[in-house]
């Protein structure tokens, strides 16, 4: 069973939360195809197009907060949470088929499932916990409850519902869902998202889904999806000039690194080998751990930013690093540039 992990934000103030631009692109794009004017809609909560386009800009998640209650108000439609979370499944895909690509079963996946605070900012993060015969996608906010915290709960569960609709082989039905927020009068669009069984003012929002999914086989489109895309990069996973143990430890270091868990007792594990064992192939190959690991980050960084589907935020995140600003000082010091220099290169 995945354990949750500590979020070390929850130590930072509300008032110096923030979120990533592109936690906009989304509520932008629903707002667009909903028929509100979006200049408009940006300019009266003092935001502009182009500062939202800035990949590496952050803004306070009061912003976002605030531009989600005024995109519900001028569409006259409650349930924007939904569609802004349908639209954000469908941009991150490309990061979902990347992050379980080493992974066999929802378990696994559920373990290394791309961070919500790595991924948009300080507005929640997804906890798993069991419960009974259920295992709960739990939803917790970091800021204190208010009433605009509808529209990110909505969306958050709506694009972790898709992921447990589409990711594996079986079904896995959502038994029920709770909603930290007092039922609304129509429910005809909750049901569509998320069943009949809808629960309203609860502590927090979450998802209910049978404990038995954890073992499901996730769907693979193809058992080397994850390397065929890196392509110009594919000998460093087959054999060749290499041994076999540098190749089965890249190949282990490509699944680990989006779980952020690559330390050199970590990837032992895994191989299912003692640590000093891995030290020693590594020295008999000329080699060191750290050295191996870097030299794989950067390679797979330049491969990652040819990939114009993926941010630079989900980049960070599929090389295990915990925020941007990491990455970027890491690609710095690889290649001379920033990350978002290179790509425009």
């Amino acid at each position: 069973m995945p354990v949750s992990k500590p979020s070390p934000i929850n130590t930072v103030t509300a008032a110096m939360r923030t979120v990533h631009s592109s936690a906009f692109k989304a509520l932008l794009q629903a707002a667009q195809a909903l028929g509100v004017n979006v200049a408009e809609l940006v300019a009266a909560v003092g935001l502009t197009p182009v500062g939202l386009n800035d990949a590496e800009r952050r803004y306070p998640v009061a912003d976002l907060y605030t531009l989600h209650e005024l995109f519900a108000r001028r569409s006259g439609i409650p349930d924007i949470g939904v569609y802004i979370g349908r639209i954000d499944y469908i941009r991150h895909l490309n990061l979902q088929l990347y992050a379980c690509s080493g992974c066999s079963t929802f378990r696994e996946y559920l373990n290394i499932m791309p961070s919500v605070l790595s991924i948009v900012g300080d507005i929640g993060e997804f906890k798993v916990r069991r419960d009974g015969e259920f295992i709960r996608l739990d939803w917790e906010v970091l800021t204190p409850p208010n009433n605009n915290q509808r529209y990110v709960s909505d969306a958050s569960l709506t694009v972790a519902a898709a992921i447990v609709n589409s990711a594996c082989v079986r079904q896995i039905p959502i038994r029920a869902a709770h909603f930290n927020y007092a039922q609304p009068d129509d429910l005809s669009v909750l049901k569509q998202a998320f069943g009949d069984n809808l629960h309203f003012a609860k502590a927090k929002s979450c998802l209910y889904l049978d404990a038995a999914s954890l073992d499901y086989v996730l769907i693979r489109p193809d058992s080397e999806w994850a390397l065929a895309l890196a392509q110009p990069i594919r000998h460093l996973f087959e054999d060749g000039e290499d041994n076999d143990f540098i190749v089965a430890l890249r190949k282990t270091l490509l699944k680990l690194l989006p779980s952020g868990d690559i330390g050199l007792d970590r990837a032992a594990s895994s191989l299912n080998i003692s640590r000093r064992t891995l030290q020693r192939r590594l020295a008999d190959a000329g080699t060191q751990y750290l050295q191996l690991l870097q030299n794989l980050r950067s390679t797979l960084a330049v491969q990652y930013l040819h990939d114009e589907r993926l941010s630079i935020t989900e980049i960070a995140f599929l090389l295990g690093y915990m925020d941007q600003s990491s990455f970027s000082a890491a690609f710095r010091s690889w290649h001379g540039q920033s990350p978002r220099d290179f790509r425009k290169k």
